[in-house]
């Protein structure tokens, strides 16, 4: 207590500029940043007229004779300021943080070295000369902006106009003996009043367009009242401490604030978490050393270190922790749910390749079986492609003929009118697609497009060596990345003819989706997999044990909130009836045909050896990076979006995780707000599809990335996938190389029949729930270590084998062949 009556008028300004500085980068968000600056700006000139300031200002002027009394402000000068001050909070309120803000201390240290800008305080003109310091400040600024956790190159790249903006207004309060009609020249404490007025009027101006453009803000008025008389403290603060020192030392304070702030659980790396106290250390010793020399007790301030010390230790804590906890939940004598599951998964999967044919009469007699009809023509001659390319996979082909059989209803001759009828309707959005064996090419039309997305690419290619074994067939392909056919179940229970009526086309673009595309659950029999379904202990999160029925939405209500597809899609054309179209995804409900993606043989989606690393050189984490594709947001429903819950997840933004925990022998569910960033790097790199307003929020919501390399995926030991508007057309890259893919989808696929989950990938649910538990597991313990490498390297083995191109020929092949055989004009219905 002694040593507190000590301390100097500097030193406790500085402590209280400290204080609040930290508490303002605590509370503040992008939505409030104008609003709580206007009344920031509103309380400034109140604080002023305290005595304790004004005491401060004669003091000052007591001890520095040789400082000529300043001039009064320009009206000019002030407007220049207002507006620069106006500048910085705009672009804090729509890019985020100012990535460049470190480098104001050495760029104000270098201005006060210049001889029409000397420093009152004897000690800090000994400092300003002093050209090792200032490159020590440079120093740490760089290792501030290039270390920072949040660091975008978009956002740095600009953060350039608010930071010469920042550094014109702390030159222009820094005190000067000499007028400079080039550079404004402001003493704050007696423009401050004037000077609030300007800001006030361009800060109005600016919420005013903010309102304009975005709406209103949701911010919490408490929270914005708060957050501005915060800053306006800081203000006052810092303005009693620079009469005394400079300004530098408020930027040193401002880039500490900053560092000290950062969410220590959140950073990529102990070392770069511990970087970070080093660079707040640094800067904290800058603070210290710049106040004058004659202030006592200003060792005081070192107790500052505990701001970024605390939550580093916290953390470091945190993390052991959850490690002890793990090794006495589960180890040899009580399996983790991830071991049972790979466990039975394989057993499944060798099961499969057992059941498959050997020869040319078994896999006839497995068709006549299986689906009780012969096989098409030409199935002898896809026999013969099929295992002269080695395809480890004969009969596993129900996926086609469960989405052929509801056609058999119509006869040949109706299949081809239902196309020709459906590609017909106005901005149906359906290409046209023909082989005819002389032409030996596929030939697809749009009424209105050009640009295929490569459809008509992917058949010519897939198909190239097969021109004289294909039969002349015409099928209509989706162009939307959404699945289109719903089949009502009264054309499947009876026969009719069909006639012009018999479909019906509903644009459900940005609608909610959910009661039409599961009108006819109680109609439906549910999804059954031709993998055993086992029972697994998962002691109360939802780990995938049975991918047919997790998929199902005739299965789980709660979908309807839990995904973007259901609850806003960006497009959603929904066909009503018997008709046949090609997708690459569907859903468990619909009808649509399924193809693979023509996004599996374009470059940039093909998986590149060289751009792969070793299991042992990958980071241990896991790593998505992509846009917020998958629904249009037009309201707050775009925080219930697949993609927004799974990065919201990932970023711990709402910090509501569960892990498995046990408490007196008994494993069980436990909530927590700890997850462990060093295992995430997940971010969004584009927000789009979405209104101003709600691209904004999100923009401030979330830690965006501007760019991501699309082969960076490759150097984690875990890559995550999800549906965007439809299917990923990245999973095949991550299939194919070392690292462990994890898969979120509710979309079907031409390749479920030949994929096994828990052997191949690793299946993860709609809720994420079990994600914090799982990736835990899969990085942080021996035994799931172990099984994400084996995972890696049998769906690496498995890729090679078996989703070739060729493997993809050989599948649609076979699929045309049916399709051919469904449209035969000489078939009648059945």
């Amino acid at each position: 207590m002694s040593r507190l009556k000590t301390i100097g008028q500097v030193t406790a300004a500085a402590g209280g500029a400290i204080s609040c500085t930290v508490l303002v980068r605590r509370l503040s968000s992008q939505q409030s940043e104008t609003s709580s600056e206007l009344l920031c700006w509103v309380i400034l000139p109140f604080l002023s007229r305290i005595k304790a300031s004004r005491d401060i200002n004669t003091n000052s002027r007591a001890a520095s004779p040789s400082i000529a009394e300043p001039h009064h402000a320009s009206s000019r000068s002030l407007w220049v300021v207002a507006a620069c001050l106006t500048v910085a909070s705009c672009f804090q309120a729509e890019i985020g943080t100012i990535g460049l803000l470190p480098a104001l201390t050495p760029l104000l240290l270098i201005a006060e070295k210049q001889s029409w800008c000397p420093i009152r305080s004897p000690r800090l003109s000994d400092l300003g000369q002093s050209s090792s310091f200032i490159w020590g400040t440079a120093f740490v600024a760089s290792l501030a902006v290039l270390t920072a956790p949040d660091r975008d190159s978009l956002g740095l790249i600009l953060s350039v106009v608010p930071l010469a903006c920042l550094v014109l207004v702390y030159i222009a309060f820094t005190p000067r003996s000499e007028s400079t009609p080039y550079l404004p020249r402001i003493d704050i404490e007696e423009a401050i009043l004037t000077l609030s007025n300007r800001v006030v009027v361009f800060l109005i101006l600016a919420l005013s367009l903010q309102m304009f453009a975005f709406g209103l803000s949701s911010t919490g008025i408490m929270s914005m009242l708060l957050l501005g008389f915060t800053k306006a403290f800081s203000w006052y603060f810092m303005i009693r401490m620079a009469r005394k020192s400079s300004w530098s030392i408020a930027t040193t304070i401002v880039t500490f604030s900053m560092v000290s702030t950062h969410d220590f659980s959140m950073l990529s790396s102990d070392t770069m978490a511990l970087l970070q106290v080093i660079i707040a250390f640094l800067l904290l010793g800058q603070v210290i050393y710049m106040l004058p020399k004659q202030d006592r007790a200003n060792s005081i301030l070192w107790i500052f270190i505990l701001v970024p010390l605390v939550p580093y230790l916290a953390n470091i804590a945190a993390i052991r922790e959850s490690h002890s906890l793990a090794r006495v939940s589960f180890g040899r004598l009580r399996k983790h749910p991830v071991e049972s599951l790979v466990q039975q998964a394989k057993t499944d999967f060798k099961q499969m390749l057992q059941r498959e044919s050997k020869n040319y009469t078994a896999a006839y007699q497995e068709y006549e079986r299986r689906y009780m009809m012969k096989p098409p023509p030409g199935f002898d001659a896809w026999y013969d492609f099929a295992t002269s390319n080695e395809s480890p996979i004969i009969d596993e082909f129900d996926v086609i003929f469960d989405m052929i059989s509801p056609y058999w209803k119509l006869s040949g001759h109706e299949v081809t009118k239902a196309m020709s009828d459906t590609q017909n309707v106005l901005d149906v959005d359906l290409w046209m697609c023909t082989f005819v064996g002389e032409d030996t090419k596929f030939h697809c039309s749009h009424p209105s497009r050009t640009f295929d997305r490569n459809i008509e690419l992917m058949f010519n290619t897939l198909m190239v060596d097969l021109s004289g074994y294909l039969p002349n067939v015409t099928f209509l392909v989706n162009h939307l990345d959404e699945p289109r056919i719903l089949i009502p179940p009264h054309l499947l229970q009876r026969r009719a003819l069909y006639d012009n009526g018999d479909f019906k086309v509903m644009d459900l673009s940005r609608q909610p989706t959910w009661t039409k595309v599961t009108k006819f659950c109680t109609s439906q029999s549910h999804n059954e997999s031709t993998i055993p379904e086992h029972t697994v202990e998962t002691f109360g999160l939802p780990f995938v044990a049975n991918r047919s029925s997790t998929i199902d939405v005739c299965q789980h209500s709660e979908y309807s909130a839990m995904h973007g597809l259901f609850i806003k899609p960006t497009s959603f054309s929904l066909i009503e009836g018997l008709v046949p179209v090609l997708s690459t995804g569907s859903l468990s409900t619909m009808g649509d045909l399924l193809i693979p993606s023509p996004a599996y043989i374009e470059p940039g989606f093909r998986y590149n050896g060289a751009h792969d690393v070793d299991w042992d050189q990958k980071r241990n984490n896991l790593y998505w990076a992509g846009s917020t594709t998958g629904g249009f947001a037009s309201d707050d429903s775009w925080r219930q979006y697949h993609r927004q819950r799974f990065v919201k997840m990932g970023q711990n933004l709402e910090k509501q995780n569960r892990y498995l925990r046990e408490n007196d022998g008994v494993v069980s569910s436990k909530k927590s707000s700890f997850l462990n960033g060093r295992l995430f790097d997940v971010a969004f790199t584009r927000i789009f599809q979405c209104e101003r307003k709600f691209c904004r929020d999100q923009r401030a919501y979330f830690k965006s990335k501007s760019w991501a390399d699309k082969d960076r995926a490759l150097g984690s030991r875990l890559v995550f996938d999800l549906d965007g508007n439809g299917i990923s057309g990245r999973y095949y890259k991550l299939l194919a190389s070392k690292s462990t893919p994890l898969k979120q989808t509710l979309l079907r696929e031409w390749h479920d029949d030949r994929l096994v989950p828990w052997v191949h990938y690793v299946p993860v649910s709609q809720s994420l729930e079990e994600l914090p538990e799982l990736i835990f597991y899969l990085t942080s313990t021996e035994f799931g270590r172990q099984r994400a490498k084996e995972i890696a390297e049998q769906g690496r083995e498995w890729f090679e084998h078996a989703f070739r191109d060729v493997d993809l020929s050989i599948y649609v092949y076979r699929l045309l062949l049916e399709l051919a055989r469904l449209q035969d004009p000489e078939r009648r219905a059945s």
